[in-house]
C-alpha cells in the first residue's frame, strides 16, 4: 500500500500536532515496512528536516522550488502531485485535505479539536475563518473522520453536522521519552538546571486563557507552605494576568515560571512533581494528561470535555475554576502517600491504553476498513 500524508506539522512544529504526525509516521513506517509512506510538506525546519531519514519506505515530497512552497501548495499543489503520482489511500494529519485532489484515492482526516467554534474569541477573524474553512472543508471532503476523543466526535457532529457512521475515534500517544523510566541522576540534573524546589505541583501548557493557569496559583494560596507551583510553557499576553494573580496573592516566592523548557527534560520535571495540574477548559485530547500518567506523576485534571476520557479513573476530576477543590486535593496528596500511591498505579494502567503501537494498529485498520469498502463498491 502506498499512503500520503500532510506532513507540514511533521517537519515543523515541536509539540501537539508535531508529535502527533511524526508519531503516526514512525509508527506506521516501523510495523508496517511493507508499506510505502510519501510524506508532502511545503517546506523542513532544520530541527526535523531529517526525521525520517532512517525509515527505508519513506519518502518526502516538496514542492519543485521555493517561490511555489508554503500554505497555498499545501492547499492547492498537493493536489497536482497526487495526480502526477497516484496512491492508495491519503491522511490529512491536523485538520486539512488538499483542495482539488483526486475523487478516487480515498481520504482520512483527523481532526483533533473544533476550538474555533468552541473558543472563537480566542482566534484573530482570519486564523479563526481560515481554520473553519479548511476543516469545513475537509470533513466535507474525507471518507472517514479520525477523532482523537469521543468529546472531538461530539463536537464535530454538533458543530459541523457530520454523520455519526462517518467518524471513529482513535486516541492519540505521546513521545517514546515519556514512557522511559527516569534515572534519579537525570532528576538531579534537572532540578538543578531549572533551580526547583524540593516539592512543586507542576501545571504544563501554553500560558493562555484556555489552559487557566490562574486557578492552580488561587489554588497555590490554600495550599501548604511548602509547596511551589511550576508553571511550564510558552507565554501569551494571558500570561501578566496570571503574574498579576501571584503578585496579588503575595506568592512570587513559591511560584516558578519556566517559559523554554527543553522537551527532553520534561519526564524529570513531571516525575520530581508531587502531582500533575491540568485545568484546561478544553481539549481536543490532552497530552499532558497522557505524559504525566506515563512518569508516574498523579493528576487533577478539568473535568471538561475530553480530559475525563484521557485521565479515566487514574486522574482526580475538578471544576477547571474551582481552586478550593484543586487545593483539597493537592494537599491530600502531600499528605496521604497510600491515596498518592493508588493514583500512581491507575496512572500507568491508564497510559497502556494509549501506547503508540495499539495508536497505530487500531489507525491501520481504518485505513484498511476504507480500502476495503472502496473494493466493495
Amino acid at each position: 500500500m502506498v499512503i500520503g500524508f500532510d506532513a507540514k506539522r511533521a517537519f515543523c512544529n515541536a509539540t501537539g500536532l508535531g508529535n502527533y504526525s511524526r508519531g503516526i509516521i514512525s509508527g506506521l513506517a516501523l510495523v508496517h515496512p511493507e508499506d510505502t509512506l510519501r510524506l508532502y510538506t511545503p517546506f523542513r525546519k532544520a530541527e526535523f528536516a531529517h526525521a525520517f531519514d532512517h525509515l527505508t519506505n519513506v519518502a518526502v515530497k516538496e514542492p519543485a522550488s521555493k517561490r511555489k512552497g508554503g500554505s497555498l501548495w499545501r492547499t492547492f499543489g498537493i493536489a497536482a502531485e497526487l495526480r502526477r503520482e497516484p496512491l492508495d489511500l491519503y491522511h490529512g494529519l491536523s485538520h486539512e485535505l488538499p483542495q482539488g485532489m483526486p475523487s478516487d484515492i480515498p481520504a482520512v482526516v483527523t481532526i483533533h479539536d473544533l476550538a474555533p467554534w468552541r473558543y472563537p474569541s480566542h482566534f484573530p477573524l482570519l486564523d479563526r475563518t481560515s481554520y473553519r474553512n479548511k476543516m469545513r472543508h475537509a470533513c466535507h471532503r474525507a471518507d472517514t473522520i479520525v477523532a482523537v476523543s469521543t468529546s472531538t466526535k461530539n463536537d464535530l457532529m454538533e458543530f459541523l453536522n457530520v454523520p455519526e457512521e462517518k467518524i471513529v475515534v482513535v486516541g492519540q500517544s505521546c513521545h517514546p521519552r515519556f514512557w522511559e523510566p527516569v534515572s534519579e541522576v537525570e532528576r538531579i540534573r534537572v532540578k538543578e538546571k531549572y533551580n526547583l524546589p524540593e516539592k512543586y505541583v507542576i501545571t504544563v501548557g501554553t500560558i493562555e486563557p484556555r489552559k487557566n493557569q490562574l486557578t492552580a496559583v488561587r489554588a497555590l494560596a490554600k495550599v501548604n507552605a511548602e509547596i511551589a507551583l511550576v508553571i511550564v510553557g510558552h507565554p501569551k499576553p494571558y500570561n501578566d494576568r496570571v503574574c498579576d494573580e501571584m503578585h496579588k496573592l503575595g506568592l512570587e516566592q513559591r511560584v516558578i515560571f519556566i517559559h523554554e523548557a527543553d522537551s527532553e527534560d520534561l519526564p524529570a520535571l513531571y516525575s520530581r512533581a508531587v502531582c500533575s495540574l491540568y485545568l484546561s477548559l478544553y481539549e481536543g485530547f490532552g497530552i499532558p494528561v497522557l505524559e504525566s500518567m506515563c512518569c508516574g506523576t498523579p493528576v487533577v485534571c478539568s473535568n471538561q470535555s475530553s480530559l475525563p476520557e484521557v485521565g479515566g479513573d487514574a486522574a482526580v476530576l475538578v471544576e477547571p475554576e474551582d481552586d478550593a477543590a484543586l487545593s483539597a486535593n493537592i494537599n491530600r496528596m502531600v499528605s496521604d502517600a497510600d491515596y498518592r500511591d493508588t493514583l500512581v498505579e491507575r496512572s500507568r494502567i491508564q497510559a497502556d491504553r494509549f501506547r503508540q503501537e495499539k495508536v497505530v494498529n487500531e489507525l491501520y485498520e481504518v485505513y484498511q476498513r476504507l480500502l476495503r469498502k472502496g473494493v466493495e463498491a
